[in-house]
């Protein structure tokens, strides 16, 4: 019976992300979530007890899809410019996928930017997760000489972090195809101006 109360949480908020990566994750309620469980609203409520447990729920399981689909296939990459190189085509991968819509973690954040309290930290945790490993390998790719040492860590990462966030604004909201390329042509740009003497592309 308990295996079985698990499998059904585990649906609900599997539900409730896909509801919420439509609607956003402040919109999240139990009404539409019980009708697209078949389940009445008490049924979901005793399993979540609030609705803030349910949306922090939701934050807990996108971390660990992002981690199997964006951070841990670039982990499996060399060090230094493999990894930096697979780390920003995951990321556009992911941001590509049709469920969720893009990137949840980047359309959650205008709804928690200036909101305080444990759901902003939690979808913070995840993004600064994100580009810690994103300057992590650029600070790899410095210390193998792939990248000249002049090169500026932090101003990288907010370059390639700003193109992620164009890639998802011009594909969810202006539906503008052919962004995905133009992302992958600016971040080779980028590297090319930073490669170390010698280091070739």
């Amino acid at each position: 019976m308990e295996r079985k109360s698990d499998a059904t949480r585990a649906a609900i908020v599997e539900t409730a992300l896909a509801l919420a990566s439509q609607e956003g994750l402040e919109a999240l309620s139990l009404g539409p979530l019980a009708d697209a469980m078949k389940m009445s609203k008490s049924g979901v409520f005793t399993r979540f007890g609030s609705r803030s447990t349910l949306q922090m729920a939701v934050l807990q399981n996108y971390h660990g899809q992002f981690q199997r689909r964006v951070l841990q296939p670039a982990l499996a990459a060399r060090q230094g410019l493999p990894r930096l190189r697979a780390l920003f085509s995951s990321s556009l991968a992911h941001i590509g996928e049709p469920r969720p819509a893009g990137c949840f973690y980047i359309s959650c954040a205008a709804e928690y930017d200036d909101r305080p309290g444990p759901l902003r930290h939690e979808l913070t945790s995840g993004v600064l997760a994100w580009r810690a490993l994103f300057e992590q390998s650029v600070a790899q790719a410095v210390e193998l000489g792939q990248l000249a040492a002049s090169a500026d860590k932090g101003q990288m990462v907010f370059e390639i972090y700003g193109l992620l966030l164009a890639v998802q604004h011009d594909m969810r909201l202006l539906e503008r195809s052919g962004s995905v390329s133009q992302a992958q042509q600016a971040f080779e740009q980028l590297l090319l101006r930073h490669l170390a003497d010698g280091a070739g592309s």
